[in-house]
């Protein structure tokens, strides 16, 4: 597995084996595993989660860490383009972690250099280590991947985090609820991905309907910064808001509640210390994911 760009390039087999290598660096760290690699982390586009625990994973494993979290501050300032940028990179260090805006720029950034990629956010188009940490989180707490009934919930238009989950659970049966106003429900060419594999899925607007009937509940935030239009933005902002009113008593008790992070007004602060509230776990199982996928896209996971 030289790059991980996409869930749509991961078969079923692929998946489990990064969450078995995750699972193996959290139980038994190797903090000298890639004492000798330098990894390049190239964000063009903010991050919090997922720039610091990539830098963390990198580090735990003996990794050292360069990069920039910023455009602003570099060469494409000066008109520089991405695929110059990347070849940089790939001078400098030995896998490259890249975030960027622009849909499909991993996998230019993939074609045009050398060095292992792995795709940290491209746009509104796919967000796989996110995708691989919530199903890390999801087993852990669940037990298990297969036939779960999974509600995604919120901006499931712009959101690439549930673009790549919905490709992911397609590989485990799951049965999927997609709640969303109608300007911000799935695209299109997922529906016709999960119709092909033969995955039942239900449209929706209002997640009170399913509440007893799901295991997951996988919030997302409107993301206003991805709207072409402000004044569209203000029609759906703060659509679904849940809290301890409108979930406790009224959900499955062993149901759990996901968000990729940030999170804005969407899930209220009277819900996290909840038996169902699990971002926060949910965030720092980033942590042993994405060190499974540096030492796999790096040649290493034979060495743990």
């Amino acid at each position: 597995m030289k790059n991980i760009i996409s869930l749509r390039d991961l078969k079923k087999e692929d998946i489990l084996g990064i969450l078995e290598v995750a699972e193996k660096l959290e139980k038994n760290p190797k903090p000298e595993l890639l004492k000798d690699k330098i990894v390049s982390t190239l964000f063009f586009e903010p991050s919090t989660r997922t720039r610091l625990s990539f830098c963390s994973a990198a580090q735990r494993l003996g990794a050292r860490v360069l990069g920039f979290d910023s455009p602003d501050a570099t060469s494409l300032k000066k008109g520089e383009s991405l695929k110059d940028t990347v070849r940089m990179a790939e001078a400098y260090s030995d896998v490259i972690v890249m975030r960027h805006y622009l849909d499909g720029a991993a996998r230019l950034a993939a074609e045009a250099t050398v060095r292992p990629v792995i795709n940290a956010g491209d746009g509104s188009n796919q967000h796989p280590s996110q995708t691989l940490l919530d199903l890390y989180t999801i087993k852990k707490e669940m037990g298990k991947l297969d036939n779960l009934k999974v509600a995604l919930v919120g901006d499931l238009k712009y959101g690439r985090t549930v673009h790549s989950l919905t490709k992911a659970l397609s590989h485990f049966n799951a049965e999927l609820y997609f709640i969303a106003p109608d300007s911000l429900q799935m695209p299109e060419y997922i529906l016709e991905d999960l119709d092909k594999a033969g995955i039942k899925y239900h449209i929706l607007e209002d997640f009170r309907e399913v509440l007893k009937e799901i295991d997951v509940f996988y919030m997302t935030r409107i993301q206003g910064e991805r709207f072409p239009d402000e004044e569209e933005y203000q029609k759906v902002k703060g659509v679904y808001i849940i809290n301890r009113e409108n979930i406790l008593g009224k959900c499955k008790e062993n149901m759990i509640i996901m968000h990729p992070l940030p999170r804005v007004d969407e899930i209220s602060t009277d819900l996290d210390n909840t038996r169902h509230a699990l971002y926060f776990r949910q965030a720092s199982n980033g942590v042993p994911v994405r060190m499974a996928m540096l030492a796999i896209v790096l040649g290493r996971d034979n060495q743990i």
